[in-house]
């Protein structure tokens, strides 16, 4: 079902719209900038491992921050009780602030704009139903290859309701809808375990992750993807040729780049990308994007966490940088606009710019001839886990499924390979872009300053030249 009035979520125990209005210009008045942040989210996460479901949450969590600006200081506070008394409690804060001598900021553009459905997907499906889909997904794991002796599914969703409302009267709202599946299979032969994993999720309801051929796939990539593993050798080490598969791999691009290009780090001038606007920064051909418009998309957003709609943000164009993702008050200080890329993970912190899908667009290079290039390398196919240094850029990550490349030619897996490097010096080292261009599958969480939130990757096939590769065998 569609819920009517999402709104009486927030709304309830004596606090009203006209109230919450009210209240804000009021704790607001010495601020030039700022908002009443309300939120009302509902979660719910199923574990099945083992043939049984072994754990099964839900959660429900509400309330509002509010926040005033002036100049570059920020108030702010928070609370779990939508109340006119909690609101008016944590005005006592904002009025610590000192009078705003600047102007006061506009408000942002209202949209009509919707990227997903308002729908609530965790009513929407029976309990009964998700546990059987985890069950029947244990049930085909384990019949698809004697090998496989562990299967862990993980099914998620939550439904959230925003507000934004302004001092100035600007009001608007979100209704944010979040679904994912996770497979995870364990292989065993000859006394050797080896995992795989996949997962697909976006701002949809669970009759997408519910199809047969979607869970299917799930399995397949998950068991191809551990019996790969199962006969993988040490992972070579030294300076080589890179080749990055599409999609995922993007998340390379998320860290060592993506999080450089966000506008607090740059006003700071703490990123390798600070007052560089207009230099080339990549080989030509990179044009990297952050666009949070993209519908159904994980990371994608009708409007920001200040109320700002998101939009396309091109932030490098042909190895050129054009420009750094915005929040509010980053964009007011650097003398520009806000891009859209205001979050917070809830009502319990304030906003910061953040990415939302971030990828790097397709180019000409047919991929089978990109790897006939390759004399000596390494095919990066997926990725784990990976860190990176803002100011230097630079990254470690790890390779869930790569594979040797001899004389243009796949050759055998490996294991326990690591990328290492630096943003800005691995854009220049770009030699080839794929034309075979794919977002991620929708699993993607970011994490900055204590905070987490969904967000989408992508990229085609790269060719990068000379990068360090961690392992254990010698190149």
């Amino acid at each position: 079902m569609t819920i009517t009035d999402p709104r009486s979520f927030l709304y309830r125990d004596g606090l009203d719209p006209e109230t919450a209005q009210t209240l804000t210009a009021e704790t607001l008045a010495k601020a030039d900038d700022g908002e009443l942040f309300l939120q009302y989210r509902k979660t719910e996460a199923f574990g099945f491992d083992d043939g049984r479901l072994k754990t099964a949450s839900y959660d429900t969590q509400s309330g509002f921050g509010l926040r005033a600006i002036s100049g570059e200081t920020t108030a702010f506070a928070h609370s779990n009780e939508l109340s006119a008394a909690a609101i008016r409690r944590a005005g006592e804060t904002m009025a610590l602030i000192d009078p705003s001598a600047r102007a006061k900021a506009g408000p942002p553009q209202h949209t009509n704009r919707h990227l997903y459905t308002d729908a609530d997907p965790i009513d929407l499906v029976p309990f009964a139903d998700k546990v059987n889909l985890c069950q029947a997904i244990d049930a085909a794991a384990r019949a698809r290859d004697p090998r496989v002796c562990q299967v862990s599914v993980g099914l998620s969703g939550s439904w959230s309701v925003v507000e934004v409302v302004r001092a100035d009267g600007f009001v608007t709202t979100d209704i944010r809808p979040l679904v994912r599946l996770n497979v995870s299979i364990v292989v065993e032969q000859n006394g050797r375990r080896e995992t795989g994993s996949f997962g697909v999720g976006g701002r949809y309801l669970y009759d997408r992750l519910m199809g047969e051929d979607v869970w299917n796939r799930a399995i397949d990539e998950a068991l191809a993807q551990a019996l790969v593993n199962l006969e993988s050798v040490d992972a070579p080490a030294g300076e080589m040729t890179v080749l990055l598969g599409p999609g995922w791999p993007g998340v390379l691009l998320h860290e060592a780049v993506g999080h450089g290009l966000e506008g607090d780090f740059n006003r700071k001038g703490t990123s390798a990308f600070s007052g560089r606007i207009g230099e080339r920064v990549a080989a030509p051909g990179v044009t990297v994007v952050d666009d949070g418009s993209i519908l159904d998309r994980r990371g994608s957003l009708s409007i920001d966490d200040e109320g700002t709609p998101t939009q396309e943000n091109v932030l490098i164009e042909n190895g050129v940088l054009k420009g750094y993702m915005q929040d509010r008050l980053n964009a007011r200080l650097m003398g520009v606009q806000p891009t859209g890329n205001g979050r917070r993970q809830s009502f319990e912190y304030s906003p910061m710019p953040r990415m939302t899908n971030t990828f790097m667009r397709a180019g000409n290079d047919d991929p089978a001839e990109l790897m006939s290039r390759v004399k000596k390398g390494i095919f990066a196919k997926s990725f784990g886990g990976g860190q990176v240094d803002i100011v230097s850029g630079k990254f470690v990550f790890s390779c869930t499924e790569a594979y040797r490349i001899e004389n243009g030619k796949l050759g055998s897996p490996i294991k326990g390979a690591t990328l290492i490097g630096d943003g800005p010096t691995v854009l220049t080292k770009v030699t080839g872009i794929g034309n075979d261009f794919a977002l991620d599958e929708g699993i993607g969480m970011c994490g900055k300053a204590g905070q987490g939130v969904p967000a989408g990757v992508g990229q085609p096939t790269l060719l990068v030249e000379g990068l360090t590769v961690g392992g254990t065998a010698v190149a």
